[in-house]
């Protein structure tokens, strides 16, 4: 009688502890239920209903702005610059990390360290070198490189402030992609690259043919992380171009902290989240794994 007793004892134990997987996400789903899915749907009202009536006037009033194509072209133009660029430094870097190399420790501590500084104080580091007087003309000066110092900063030439807001974003923001890909590389069993080695394959084959493919779920998370951030890029541009560039989140920020119209600043918060969602839709459809292909 014990014999068949225990595996029933076992089996209701079991079923006692389905729940708890679920119970434990509760805290969770209610963080982001709180402070992010609710402060959406008021964002939400704010942008579509003016004196409780439902409206498309905030939109009007943003597509209508001076600033709304700039802000959009300079948007669209960072993330379709930034995410490519990152993508290609944070793969690198994340194989360095990864490698056999003596001292992969240090390169890893040196690529981590950026993610320590905030969006501003990373914009304003920037900002103090590359100044007429800053870090960089002052090192090219007395090495010989230039005569005099060169205006890399000026709101006339707008090639140099995408350059200079591009090199912050990747300086400042690169290492957090590649901490997703260095996790992705980690669980790559090392059996199928030193097959593929054996075998004859160069290192960019084995890139290609192999590390690539099973990397793709962390490339779209990584992907997915790094263009919603894209969209929301604020303090650098701040920091670096002051008013000579401007973004959808600074407009956002512009109408609710200086025109004083929450309406208006959460319609640019809707167009934000829109064109997030597509951008993500197209990432997730693009680097579909194997699995989630079958399941269609």
């Amino acid at each position: 009688m014990a014999t068949v007793a225990q595996p029933v004892t076992i089996g209701r134990r079991l079923r006692r502890w389905e729940g708890l997987p679920y119970a434990l996400i509760l805290p969770t789903v209610a963080y982001l239920g709180l402070f992010f899915a609710w402060p959406m749907v008021q964002a939400f009202g704010l942008a579509f209903r003016v004196n409780n009536d439902w409206t498309l006037a905030p939109f009007r009033t943003m597509v209508h702005d001076t600033n709304f194509r700039p802000a959009l072209t300079f948007t669209l133009l960072l993330v379709v610059v930034i995410v490519p660029l990152q993508f290609v430094l944070a793969l690198v870097m994340a194989l360095i990390a990864n490698s056999k190399l003596h001292g992969r420790g240090v390169f890893l501590a040196i690529f981590i360290l950026p993610l320590a500084i905030s969006d501003l104080a990373a914009g304003l580091v920037w900002q103090a070198i590359l100044t007429e007087r800053g870090y960089l003309n002052t090192f090219l000066t007395k090495v010989g490189i230039l005569d005099h110092e060169y205006i890399w900063l000026d709101p006339t030439k707008p090639r140099n402030l995408v350059i200079a807001v591009v090199v912050a974003e990747l300086w400042r923001s690169t290492a957090f992609v590649m901490v997703i890909f260095l996790a992705g590389l980690q669980g790559i069993p090392q059996e199928y690259t030193e097959a593929a080695e054996v075998f004859g394959a160069g290192f960019f084959q084995r890139v290609r043919q192999i590390i690539l493919p099973m990397l793709k779920p962390s490339i779209q998370v990584a992907l997915l992380f790094r263009i919603i951030f894209a969209f929301e890029a604020f303090a650098v541009i701040i920091a670096i171009t002051g008013r000579a560039k401007t973004t959808l989140a600074t407009e956002a920020w512009r109408w609710q902290a200086e025109y004083f119209d929450s309406h208006v600043a959460a319609a640019y918060s809707a167009l934000i989240l829109v064109l997030s969602l597509v951008a993500a839709g197209i990432v997730i459809f693009l680097f579909r794994t194997p699995k989630a292909q079958m399941m269609r």
